[in-house]
């Protein structure tokens, strides 16, 4: 699914900190496990169609959606594309290497590479970067890209909707990663109490 990008796009490196995590790296090599209500699968030309509340493993990476379209091509690699049903959105999720943090969004279609490693939000699309458990950038518009390798992602405003011309808005929140020599000192601990079964005046 080819979409053009026009040149308002909104490019961010997100590396905000020293050094650039990409995605999972075990992730290519980890078997794919899918649960779907129906499967059609072509041989032949190596597809598979899940259609029906389909969940999608690959080692960290999940994927969400009312179907997931799946390819393979002659070296190995596999190539996904998740379809929401109408009024929802599908949902991406992946560990980035090497740090406890996750990169993971919600589109009406999400496009995943296996070769080069990119996946694309698409309509209504919704890209967060989670440090553990906590969120620390966020962007929305109407197509979002991210590489994994690069740690790039590029974010497409779209046009609005009844309109003809001009351009939808980015909404972008980016957090700077937090230095361990500014992180806020854990205080120090007081005496040590000591429990006691006696009150009053100490033995002599």
């Amino acid at each position: 699914m080819n979409h053009p990008f026009p040149q308002f796009l909104l490019c961010v490196v997100c590396a905000l900190g020293a050094g650039m995590a990409s995605a999972e790296k075990a992730d290519k090599n980890k078997p794919m496990n899918i649960e779907s209500d129906a499967l059609r699968y072509d041989d032949l030309k190596q597809t598979s169609v899940f259609t029906g509340n389909v969940v999608l493993t690959k080692g960290t990476i999940v994927i969400r959606g009312a179907r997931v379209d799946v390819r393979q091509d002659p070296e190995g690699y596999q190539f996904g594309v998740a379809t929401a049903e109408p009024g929802k959105r599908a949902f991406f999720r992946q560990k980035r290497e090497g740090v406890d943090e996750y990169i993971e969004g919600e589109g009406e279609t999400i496009e995943y590479d296996g070769k080069t490693d990119i996946v694309k939000f698409i309509k209504k699309a919704e890209m967060r970067r989670l440090r553990g458990a906590t969120l620390a950038d966020e962007t929305t518009g109407d197509i979002v890209v991210y590489d994994n390798n690069t740690d790039v992602f590029t974010v497409d405003g779209g046009a609005p909707k009844g309109t003809t011309g001009g351009r939808g808005r980015v909404r972008t929140m980016l957090t700077p990663k937090q230095d361990k020599a500014t992180a806020p000192a854990v205080p120090e601990r007081g005496p040590t109490l000591r429990t006691t079964t006696t009150l009053g005046e100490e033995k002599k």
